[in-house]
């Protein structure tokens, strides 16, 4: 017979090694923690201490405002309007494209599907989310746009419909796979009283499992918003590369994330006004995520108390 391990010697050493090791897993988990939160910190320091130049030398109320973007022209302007709008356009045609479409895959797996067809829809949709974005950028170019063509001939070869649909079905694994967790954790108490109550296996998807997962649902939403704002290839080689402000999503336009490529692909030298808007135009991406979570979290908490 194997020899038993001996207990410890006494219940004061048992304690000890017991608080040892939960002090040194929680002390690992806030490692974790605050190293995600200081990598956070750290990039926003950058963004803000290398747009500090640029502000000395234009005016924050002029490059908030300003209509024209072409800091590398001469006389240079420095408004980022109309890469806000471009990148707001391209990721709208995107979430249009993948919410409603995310949200009925996931419904469909969660409520509808066999296991045998989930086992093999789910992976297949996540098959996606692993193919590189210069790829769904030359499929917007060279596929989607001649595509889109043949039903609207006047349609140039750089457009933001184009790539705001190929983002959009790139970002569908997000917002299905998220989605479908989230209503499949929903208690299974919830359904059966629906269907006792004579609801359709619709209805009850639609009116008592979509509400309850919500907060989850919103999660999925609130990504997908974060990754079409930054979304950069696609929109890069598939949009254009033309700073105006435009609302058409049949005209070319220039996104922030497209602009950042441009520029960090030429030889600026560092510290110059030009390299620096770089940064401020990073910074700017960051805040406009920040506010798209916060608007998320607020909504999805309101969310939670009706439900």
């Amino acid at each position: 017979m194997n020899a038993q391990p001996s207990p410890p010697t006494s219940d004061l050493e048992y304690r000890w090694g017991r608080n040892f090791q939960e002090k040194a897993i929680e002390a690992m988990l806030f490692l974790a923690a605050f190293l995600a939160v200081a990598v956070t910190a750290s990039i926003m320091v950058i963004l803000v201490t290398e747009s500090v130049g640029l502000f000395q030398t234009v005016s924050i109320v002029e490059f908030l405002t300003g209509t024209e973007w072409a800091p590398m022209f001469e006389p240079p302007t420095y408004g980022i309007l109309p890469l806000v709008c471009g990148t707001l356009m391209t990721s709208l045609i995107a979430l249009i494209v993948a919410i409603p479409m995310g949200t009925l895959s996931a419904m469909y797996l969660s409520e509808f599907a066999s296991l045998r067809a989930r086992e093999w829809i789910k992976p297949s949709l996540e098959i996606l989310a692993g193919i590189p974005t210069v790829v769904y950028g030359y499929f917007a170019l060279l596929f989607v746009t001649p595509l889109l063509q043949k039903i609207l001939p006047s349609l140039p070869g750089f457009n933001m419909l184009s790539p705001g649909i190929v983002m959009g079905i790139m970002i569908i694994p997000l917002v299905a796979s998220i989605s479908e967790d989230a209503m499949r954790s929903v208690p299974r108490e919830l359904r059966e009283g629906s269907y006792a109550a004579g609801a359709t296996r619709f209805q009850t998807a639609l009116k008592v499992v979509f509400p309850a997962a919500i907060s989850g649902i919103s999660s999925s939403y609130i990504l997908s918003v974060s990754r079409a704002v930054g979304e950069t290839m696609i929109v890069a080689i598939a949009a254009g590369l033309q700073p105006i402000i435009t609302f058409n999503p049949l005209e070319p336009a220039a996104t922030i994330t497209a602009f950042i490529v441009q520029v960090s692909l030429g030889d600026l030298p560092h510290g110059s006004t030009a390299y620096q808007t770089i940064f401020a135009a990073g910074l700017v991406l960051a805040l406009m995520t920040l506010v798209f979570n916060i608007f998320g979290h607020f909504l999805s908490k309101r969310y939670r108390e009706n439900y």
